[in-house]
């Protein structure tokens, strides 16, 4: 049996692309605003050095289908 949750999902998915990412844009906005500690020098800094690696193709990049697998398979999500 599955669960609501489930079921949204599969509903979502069936839906165009471009309604996809309207959904998603209106559940992030659903969210609480972030109340993060606002950043000091040192990681702004660090942000900075890291853009610009990317930025210069010093970085290597994954697709997001590759981050995503990883990402599972560390949360135990796939075995």
């Amino acid at each position: 049996m599955s669960s609501p949750l489930d079921e949204i999902r599969d509903a979502a998915l069936e839906l165009p692309e471009t309604q996809r990412i309207e959904l998603i844009d209106s559940l992030i906005s659903s969210l609480p605003p972030d109340e993060a500690i606002p950043l000091d020098d040192a990681w702004l800094a660090e942000i900075d050095r890291r853009s610009k690696e990317y930025d210069e193709g010093r970085v290597p990049t994954s697709p997001w289908s590759a981050v995503k697998e990883r990402a599972r398979r560390r949360l135990g999500l796939d075995a």
